[in-house]
């Protein structure tokens, strides 16, 4: 559809006008709906029938349309202004946009394409922000798990050498990097992934060598987002090879592509509730949401008075949870209507998720394959009317339904070829996904294949019915024992620890040693040894382990002589109740010791069994 509007009113001759006619009877041209000529285009057409501004319109009467002329001619001829009421001249425009194809129609998905790239780019982006800013202190050369000593063990298991089988073990390109600079390497990847995602985030288009790429170093983190990898992966699939324009003409949006996402979101959902019904009892008896806000990972400011909602309305949480878990993914393949109401259901239920606690990008993530439920039609309304993409796409459904499609090149049949050829991975892959899902013995989270390209999934198959923490505590004296002993306490940047201090909004970020720390809680430092590499790295005061802290008691201090674990109990105070008022978001009541009180010296042997460097000299500071 051209967008040109003419000055009809100075056609020059009857054969342009007659020209018009004909283009304007394809579709071709547009002009505006109240011009001399617009008038004399409508007469002409009348008389067999047919409207320029609805080539749909029913045949009209040789009286009408003698009666139509005479009040033209009477207009033309007095030069008095159009006599028509204003709600006639919305009726024709209403008329010239349907005929000008200004309604997005159903069933393509190039708009679909560019919110799909959209959202997996910012998720990208911010993990590998999280990265950026995390993973020297986690994986890095002096990190808590060095990598490097990771690789070489992994390298040693598979023979001692840097071959496909250590690739498929670990796909990574540190392999290939030089070692003693990991810290670097680390840095490096994750610069380049949000550079690259960034572009995407904000230009809408990219093509698979950038999403490949991506995807690749991601992969390298030696990452724990299987989710993320596989949406990663699918997306590649969804852009041109080369071109980076945002709708590229000679590469539409593949249907197989576009079903990979919807299987993708099903697949989540029923691994989630499944794995609920076949868990813990309180999701059978319907009390798990009288647990859940207080005991999640890491609960934000909304989880404290969430958690005091009425006992009916934990009810029905629990219920709408199995609706949207186990029976609206089935919607998926019963029709359009049912489709887009089971992706706007999926949208709304993790925008209530991340609004409720801070489960870092997860529910973000979980958002992306939602978004493949919905067409161009539906998703119209986030692109201007008067936009370039927009139009480009109307463009395109109106050469569709002349049959004016361009001819497949040689190109576009090998990428149809590509496509059938990703559907059939995804389904031989999901063979042994969807045995688990049926099994009684289903596990959740994962990988039946290397790259991670089809998953299980699944979450909070169990509820814990009460919230412990780890609470590391440092002293200066020399003795641990003596009760006149004073032991500070370290502050995460956002699990509980002071009980005064609010819950922290995070969310889409990701503190990834806070969210661990929630699992050691209800585990044992044998099970989790990297918390005692924690406490002697703080007996260090170690720059690197402190930056991942919020509050070091000994800041600008001598180095504390001791330090130790202690378990404590923790539950949300009443609000208005007296603990409130105080200021106090929680009560604790301690259990136990978690780990021993050690100190540097006695720490040697064990960080040497395990290969970690030992921390500076307790007399060194930082």
């Amino acid at each position: 559809m051209c967008d040109i509007l003419f000055n009809t009113e100075k056609s020059e001759s009857a054969t342009t006008k007659k020209n018009l006619y004909d283009w304007v009877a394809k579709g071709l041209v547009r002009f505006p709906p109240h011009s001399t000529l617009a008038r004399s285009v409508c007469f002409v057409y009348s008389r067999d029938g047919r409207s320029p501004f609805n080539m749909a319109a029913p045949s009209e009467s040789s009286e009408s349309a003698v009666r139509r002329r005479r009040v033209d001619t009477i207009q033309a001829g007095s030069g008095l202004p159009d006599s028509k009421e204003p709600h006639d001249e919305d009726r024709e425009e209403t008329k010239h946009r349907e005929a000008s194809g200004c309604a997005l129609q159903t069933g393509t998905y190039w708009l679909t394409r560019i919110v799909l790239l959209r959202a997996t780019a910012f998720i990208y982006f911010v993990a590998f922000a999280v990265a950026y800013q995390q993973n020297s202190q986690l994986i890095g050369e002096r990190g808590l798990m060095p990598c490097q000593a990771y690789l070489q063990s992994v390298k040693t298991y598979v023979g001692g050498k840097i071959g496909p089988a250590a690739l498929a073990y670990t796909p990574s390109i540190l392999w290939f990097t030089d070692w003693t600079a990991m810290d670097s390497n680390l840095a490096a990847i994750a610069l380049l992934g949000m550079l690259l995602s960034g572009l995407v985030l904000l230009s809408g288009t990219a093509n698979m060598l950038i999403m490949g790429t991506l995807w690749v170093l991601y992969h390298s983190l030696v990452s724990w987002e299987s989710q993320l990898l596989e949406t990663g992966f699918l997306a590649i699939f969804l852009v041109p090879v080369w071109s980076l324009s945002r709708v590229p003409r000679r590469c539409p949006p593949s249907l197989i592509s576009i079903w990979t996402f919807r299987w993708l979101i099903v697949r989540i959902m029923l691994g989630a509730g499944l794995i609920k019904i076949r868990g813990d009892q309180c999701w059978r008896d319907l009390t798990c949401m009288d647990y859940h806000y207080e005991t999640q990972p890491v609960p934000n400011p909304l989880s404290y008075y969430l958690h005091r909602s009425p006992w009916w309305f934990h009810r029905f949480e629990v219920v709408s949870n199995h609706v949207v878990e186990l029976l609206l993914p089935l919607c998926t393949f019963l029709g359009r209507r049912l489709r887009l109401l089971n992706g706007g259901a999926q949208i709304l239920f993790q925008v209530m998720l991340i609004i409720s606690g801070n489960l870092s990008f997860l529910n973000w993530l979980t958002i992306v394959p939602s978004l493949a439920c919905f067409d161009d039609a539906s998703l119209g309304f986030l692109f201007g009317s008067k936009g370039g993409v927009r139009k480009a796409v109307l463009e395109i459904q109106a050469e569709g339904r002349e049959g004016r499609t361009p001819k497949p090149t040689r190109g576009m049949l090998v990428r149809r070829v590509v496509n059938v050829s990703l559907g059939v991975l995804i389904g031989y892959l999901s063979v042994p996904v969807v045995m688990n899902l049926l099994s009684s013995k289903q596990v959740m989270n994962t990988s039946f294949d290397p790259l991670r390209i089809v998953n299980t999934y699944g979450a909070f198959g169990s509820i814990t019915k009460e919230r412990t923490e780890v609470i590391f505590q440092g002293t200066l004296g020399p003795d641990p024992k003596d009760p006149a002993a004073v032991w500070e306490e370290y502050q995460f940047v956002c699990k509980p620890g002071d009980v005064r201090r609010r819950p922290c909004l995070v969310s889409p970020y990701h503190y990834r040693l806070d969210w661990l720390m929630w699992f050691a809680a209800f585990q044992t430092y044998e099970q989790s040894e990297w918390v005692i590499h924690i406490a002697g790295r703080l007996m260090a005061n170690d720059t690197t382990v402190l930056s991942l802290l919020d509050h070091n008691p000994f800041q600008g201090r001598e180095n504390p002589r001791w330090v130790r674990g202690e378990h404590f109990r923790y539950k949300f105070t009443a609000p208005g109740s007296a603990s409130a008022v105080q200021g106090k978001w929680w009560l604790r009541k301690r259990i136990g010791a978690y780990f021993p009180a050690v100190n540097l010296e006695g720490l040697r042997g064990y960080f040497q069994s395990r290969k970690w460097p030992h921390p500076h000299d307790p007399t060194r500071r930082e």
